[in-house]
C-alpha cells in the first residue's frame, strides 16, 4: 500500500483513505488471481505445471504482503485513534455488524474454506469424502482436512481469549476509575485531566488487543495457505476477496436504501467492477 501520512490530513481522512486503498488493492489482486488460476488450470505438461505453481506462489505471497502492509498501516493509525477501528465510519453498517475486534474473525477463513469445498461446518469428514466434489478446493486430502480442523480449534481458542480481553476492557467503563470520575464531574460535558489520562490508558490496552487480533488474522491466514496446494490457495483467496468485495457492495446498496449515503471513491469504482467478475 502507498498510503502516506500528512500532518495536514485528519485522522478520519487517513483512516478512510487507508480502507479505500485496501479495497482497490483487493480488486486488483482478485482479477490477477482469477486470470492466473484459469491459466494454471489449463496447464498440461509437467514443466508448464511447475512454472504455473511458481507463478501462483508469487501471487499468493504478493496477496499476503498486501494484507500485511494494510495491517501495518492500520496499526500506525490506530495508535492515535484506536476507538475508530472498533466502530469504523468507513465501513457500511452491514460490514460493521460483522466485525470482530476491528476485522473478520480468523476462524471465518476456515469456515469459508469448508463452504467452498462443499463441506458444511458441522458435517463429518466421512460424509464429505463420500460426497460430490468439483474444483480444486473440493479435492482436499484427508491429511489436509485434519490439519485444517486442528487449526480451526486452535484459532477459536485464541479468539475466545481475545474476546474475553476486550470484554474486560469494556466492563472497566462501569468500574474504577471511570465511574468515580464521572460521578464527581459537575458538568457531564466536561472532560477533566483525570478522565483524559484514564481514557489514554484505556486506549493503550485497546491498541494491544487490536494488534493481537490482527496478528491472529495474519497467522491463521498463513497457516491455512500453507496447508493448501498453490491452486487451492489461489481459489481460496479468490473466494475470500470476492466475499469481502461483495459484502462491501451489498452494504452500500442497503445503506442507500435506508438513506445512509456516503459518496466515496469506492462507491464509484468498486461496484461496477464486481459485476464483471467471473464466478
Amino acid at each position: 500500500m502507498t498510503t502516506s501520512f500528512n500532518n495536514n490530513v485528519s485522522d478520519k481522512e487517513a483512516q478512510h483513505s487507508c480502507f479505500e486503498e485496501w479495497m482497490e488493492l483487493q480488486q486488483q489482486d482478485l482479477l490477477e488471481l482469477i486470470h492466473n488460476s484459469d491459466s494454471s488450470s489449463s496447464s498440461s505438461t509437467s514443466n508448464t505445471s511447475a512454472s504455473s505453481d511458481f507463478n501462483l506462489k508469487q501471487l499468493i505471497e504478493k496477496s499476503i504482503k498486501h494484507f500485511q502492509e494494510y495491517i501495518d498501516t492500520r496499526r500506525h493509525l490506530a495508535c492515535s485513534d484506536v476507538t475508530a477501528y472498533l466502530a469504523p465510519t468507513w465501513c457500511t453498517t452491514l460490514e460493521s455488524s460483522m466485525l470482530w475486534i476491528s476485522g473478520c474473525r480468523p476462524s471465518s477463513y476456515i469456515r469459508l474454506l469448508y463452504a467452498m469445498s462443499g463441506k458444511e461446518f458441522e458435517s463429518h469428514l466421512s460424509n464429505y469424502l463420500q460426497g460430490n466434489r468439483s474444483g480444486h478446493l473440493s479435492g482436499l486430502l484427508t491429511v489436509q482436512l485434519n490439519s485444517v480442523d486442528e487449526l480451526q480449534r486452535k484459532t477459536i481458542r485464541q479468539e475466545d481469549q481475545l474476546s474475553n480481553k476486550l470484554a474486560s476492557l469494556q466492563e472497566e467503563i462501569a468500574d474504577q476509575p471511570f465511574a468515580i470520575i464521572a460521578n464527581e464531574v459537575g458538568n457531564p460535558g466536561e472532560i477533566c485531566r483525570e478522565a483524559e489520562e484514564a481514557l489514554d490508558r484505556h486506549a493503550k490496552f485497546l491498541v494491544n488487543v487490536v494488534e493481537e487480533a490482527d496478528k491472529l488474522r495474519m497467522v491463521t491466514l498463513k497457516e491455512l495457505i500453507n496447508i493448501l496446494s498453490p491452486l487451492q490457495a489461489v481459489d481460496f483467496l479468490i473466494a475470500s476477496k470476492k466475499l469481502h468485495l461483495c459484502v462491501n457492495a451489498w452494504g452500500k446498496k442497503r445503506d442507500h436504501q435506508h438513506g445512509r449515503n456516503r459518496e466515496t471513491k469506492q462507491e464509484r469504482n468498486t461496484c461496477p467492477t464486481l459485476s464483471g467478475l467471473k464466478n
